[in-house]
């Protein structure tokens, strides 16, 4: 019998939000002899399951707090946690349908999104539902997205948020949908622009994290125009850390009392950019984690250096997801070839 307690179980990446299944079209197939037929792939996303995905294929201990919808797409969702290495003991199964999302790309590569969501699992989540499916010890909880700003159950996810502040990282992604969270199809769940930022505020005020993009900062404050100075402002809101990405531009990264950082992220061949900026978070969440960052003072007493290596490596996943079609972030061991020179990256 081996003297000594048993080792402590090591800390969990907890990722709760939305699943959804993404439509991507199929530009080789054509849209048949008339062009009212075009083709689509379907594809398991949301900003939730990428990002769970993504830390599970780098090695990271993660569960996905999610309501499965029902229906045949169910499944398949579930499937592809399951085969990254996502613990699936935070399923909830639900009776609502699974929220689909049917994705343009425009010439750059940026999706374009048309939802069908009303209704859907992922908005009806409980109190009860959510204590039940929390592991005994979360590292870092990142929230985001669609569900953490639609009612009914943005308001379980920010009771959820508040209790476990200051016992773990809480990280929160804003991931706004425009359509979604103003004008008409928002009003079919109960949204308008007004509510989104309250909520988030809500948010916001216990974050230890936040990565938002330029695009959701101006949605947020449409007055912005000088990124590095909301950056700055936003790092002075309560977060210990706040990335903010603009597309293929420097990365800012920035603390409170502390430079303002810029990082150039990796330049690949981009096939299209859905889901980089799921994979960037599970990058920095995975280089956290692994150097044992798990509540916010390990997080405030990280150098820049060491930061900005964490920062360096989830920008390296995030252009690796780009550089194939949907989300489809790399594993661990295509992360550690491109590091070392891979051909990927130019």
């Amino acid at each position: 019998m081996p003297d000594g307690p048993a080792p402590a179980d090591p800390p969990v990446l907890c990722v709760l939000g939305e699943l959804v299944v993404d439509l991507l079209p199929v530009p080789e197939a054509g849209a048949g002899p008339e062009g009212t037929a075009p083709q689509y792939v379907a594809r398991p996303g949301g900003n939730a399951l990428n990002v769970a995905v993504a830390a599970g294929r780098l090695g990271t201990p993660v569960r996905l707090l999610a309501r499965l919808g029902a229906g045949p797409l169910a499944p398949a969702l579930r499937r592809h946690a399951e085969l990254s290495g996502v613990d699936p003991a935070g399923f909830v199964p639900a009776t609502q349908p699974v929220s689909l999302a049917v994705v343009g790309l425009g010439p750059d590569g940026s999706p374009d999104y048309g939802f069908h969501v009303a209704g859907a699992a992922d908005w009806q989540w409980t109190d009860e539902e959510l204590a039940r499916v929390l592991p005994a010890r979360p590292g870092i909880v990142h929230v985001g997205s669609i569900s953490s700003w639609t009612a009914p159950g943005c308001e379980a996810i920010a009771r959820l948020v508040e209790r476990l502040h200051g016992s773990a990282l809480v990280s929160v992604d804003p991931n706004i949908r425009p359509m979604l969270a103003d004008g008409p199809p928002a009003r079919l769940l109960g949204n308008t622009g007004a509510a989104v930022r309250e909520r988030l505020e809500r948010l916001l005020a216990r974050a230890d994290v936040v990565k938002v993009s330029a695009e959701d900062l101006t949605w947020l404050e449409p007055a912005t125009t000088d990124l590095d100075d909301a950056a700055r402002r936003w790092a002075e809101r309560g977060p210990a850390l706040v990335l903010l990405t603009d597309g293929s531009a420097p990365l800012r990264v920035a603390r409170p009392g502390r430079a303002l950082l810029h990082r150039a992220p990796p330049r690949v061949t981009v096939a299209d950019t859905v889901g980089a900026g799921d994979s960037l978070a599970a990058g920095l969440f995975a280089g956290l984690l692994d150097t044992g960052v798990a509540d916010r003072a390990a997080l405030e007493a990280l150098s820049d250096d060491d930061l900005l290596r964490l920062v360096d490596d989830a920008a390296l996943v995030a252009a690796l997801n780009c550089t194939r079609v949907g989300a489809d972030p790399p594993t661990r061991a295509e992360l550690d070839a491109a590091r070392a020179g891979g051909a990927a990256v130019r």
